[in-house]
């Protein structure tokens, strides 16, 4: 998800009437809203790749798969993000402009949103009720993380390199990581920002 930075506070029905129309896009958290800034090529190929590989999936079923445009609301944290793709299978989730029951979610994690996307994100991705697995995926290398959800309520981190496949299950599907990361150049790290946080489960 591209860098965001703080605008000014608004109610829910305001921050819906007023996005239809923005020219930019906007996240909203507990009353702020937040500008949302370009995405690097590298972000945007490799959510497009993830796109077509789970569109090409999932298509015939119940799934649909929407891209960055797309808004999801949390009730139970109070915020609209826009998530780099999210996979709906709930034929009831039909909102024009905003989903609700996402199964799948995916962020390409950035070093400006990356403690964001492992923590404020994470958390709130958490308390949907039809969440089954979160993925960040990074841009600066080949490295996939699944928080996904077991048969108990509980949350167990799963994380995969340029060598792994891995399945979704909220989808039914094997991936392979490289895929993924076709026609996509790598570039370090910046020097001087702390690496990604790692995240209890």
């Amino acid at each position: 998800m591209a860098s965001r930075v703080p605008v000014y506070s608004m109610s829910v029905d305001e921050y819906l009437e007023a996005e239809k129309t923005a020219s930019l896009r906007h996240e909203y958290v507990a009353g702020q809203i937040y500008a949302m800034a370009g995405a690097s090529d590298a972000h945007n190929t490799i959510a497009g790749n993830f796109f077509a590989t789970l569109r090409s999936g999932v298509r015939g079923g119940p799934c649909r798969v929407f891209m960055s445009d797309m808004k999801v609301w949390i009730e139970a944290a109070g915020v609209f993000y826009y998530p780099d793709v999210l996979v709906t299978c709930d034929p009831e989730d039909n909102g024009e402009y905003t989903k609700t029951r996402p199964s799948l979610i995916i962020e390409v994690t950035s070093p400006s949103t990356t403690v964001t996307d492992h923590r404020e994100k994470l958390l709130a991705y958490r308390k949907i009720p039809s969440l089954r697995e979160y993925v960040m995926i990074t841009q600066h290398e080949m490295k996939v993380e699944i928080y996904r959800l077991d048969s108990r309520g509980n949350w167990w981190l799963e994380t995969y390199g340029p060598e792994h496949s891995f399945k979704l299950e909220s989808v039914d599907m094997e991936i392979a990581v490289k895929d993924l990361y076709e026609n996509v150049v790598l570039r370090p790290w910046p020097a001087g920002l702390p690496e990604p946080p790692t995240n209890p489960v």
